[in-house]
């Protein structure tokens, strides 16, 4: 083309020269009217009707890569394809006029591949197995790659270097890339033991109360892993120090449908005794355990009988107490509560005793895993063991409030 120009000017009788000067400037309009035909042409009808085709179609993969704009970013690559045709009209600045353009057109293949990824998760995060196994951390560390492998080959065409010579070169920098590189080298690492060791998934509950986090796991990436807390705030944490520190995964606790109350009321120690019989006969009515002192009172009656034991004395053989029919009547009440789990273990026990009194402590599971609805259960169950613990003539311990002083200040007038 530049030597058709060439000749029509010589054949005008233009000075060389300045024929030379008309030339270029022509040509520079030609390849840049050309470049801008062909980016309107790609934008505005390929793109449209690639868009067009997209929209209508039944797979929803190819909508998630053009809303990612995958394919916007490609097309930009078309004037760069342009300039590199028609860099031979440009004989003296041929060499970094095709530099240039490789070194634009290879920014924009990296520019579209980083696209491409973000679209890659995105599609995957909608399988059932995303949550998992997350691949975010991974493409992250694959877009690193790319992006240094990008820099390097552009660097090497503007440089005039062959891409192998600046590679071979990196060696030496290992130990300023291993420091720069850091977080993401440890944090690819503990993504590799997470998912390898299956400890934590998008949307699990987890708990590090040295971070201040306690919530479902929202995002898992390279470098960090945010877990969004029960008050609606984000903590954001090491990836590599889910691996080197403890933490508490409630996953378990969710996947089995129980999640446990192990709560302990105080007894005060001075109103346990032995019950009489018309203690006896008041608890006897007591629906849930009226089987369970019936068939106690006849399991001691044999008992002592055997021994010749003389019961006319209580410290003499063996006897109901009230704290014990109360840890009865407690389980079987939990045993029958519609909102407790009856495939896990349901247990009334006595702890050791302590200067607040004697722990009786429920150790049972709810049926229902929900936050809100567990904390519900449990207050329900304990709203009705302290209630009913004065039917059985025992008191709860608690500390002396000025309204006790009070009393005893107006007892001792």
């Amino acid at each position: 083309m530049r030597e058709v120009i060439e000749t029509f000017l010589q054949n005008t009788r233009v000075n060389d020269e300045i024929a030379s000067y008309v030339v270029t400037g022509i040509l520079i309009v030609i390849v840049a009217v050309l470049s801008i035909v062909a980016n309107i042409i790609t934008k505005k009808l390929v793109l449209r009707a690639l868009n067009a085709y997209i929209t209508g179609s039944r797979v929803k993969w190819d909508n998630i890569l053009m809303e990612n704009k995958v394919f916007e970013r490609l097309a930009h690559i078309v004037p760069a394809v342009i300039i590199q045709i028609f860099a031979s009209a440009f004989p003296l600045a041929e060499e970094w006029i095709r530099a240039l353009a490789f070194s634009y057109m290879t920014f924009v293949a990296v520019w579209t591949i980083d696209a491409l990824f973000n679209a890659i998760n995105e599609i995957y995060s909608k399988f059932a197995i995303s949550k998992q196994r997350p691949i975010k951390g991974y493409l992250q560390v694959t877009k690193i790659v790319v992006y240094v492998m990008g820099g390097i080959i552009i660097t090497g065409t503007l440089i005039g270097k062959s891409p192998w010579v600046l590679i071979s070169g990196i060696g030496a920098m290992t130990a300023v890339l291993l420091i720069i590189f850091r977080d993401s080298l440890l944090g690819l690492v503990a993504g590799v033991q997470l998912a390898a060791n299956d400890m934590v998934h998008l949307g699990d509950w987890v708990s590090m109360p040295q971070y201040g986090a306690d919530g479902d796991v929202i995002d898992i990436t390279l470098n960090t892993v945010k877990i969004q807390n029960w008050d609606r705030t984000i903590t954001t944490i090491p990836a590599y120090a889910m691996v080197s520190e403890s933490f508490t995964n409630w996953r378990g606790m969710e996947l089995s449908g129980g999640r446990r109350i192990s709560r302990s009321v105080y007894i005060d120690m001075t109103s346990i005794k032995f019950c009489t019989d018309e203690m006896l006969k008041r608890f006897e009515k007591i629906a849930h355990i009226s089987p369970y002192i019936k068939s106690k009172l006849s399991e001691i009656e044999v008992y002592n009988k055997s021994l010749c034991v003389d019961t006319s004395i209580e410290v003499n053989g063996r006897h109901l107490t009230n704290i014990g029919i109360f840890r009865a009547y407690v389980e079987q009440y939990i045993k029958n509560h519609p909102k407790t789990h009856k495939g896990m273990i349901v247990m009334v026990r006595q702890l050791e005793p302590t200067e607040h009194g004697l722990p009786i402590q429920v150790y049972v599971f709810t049926n229902d895993t929900a936050w809100v609805n567990y904390e519900a259960i449990q207050a329900d169950i304990f709203d009705h063991i302290f209630a009913v613990i004065p039917s059985f003539d025992l008191r709860l311990f608690q500390e002396p409030t000025g309204h006790d002083f009070r009393h005893f200040a107006k007892d001792s007038k």
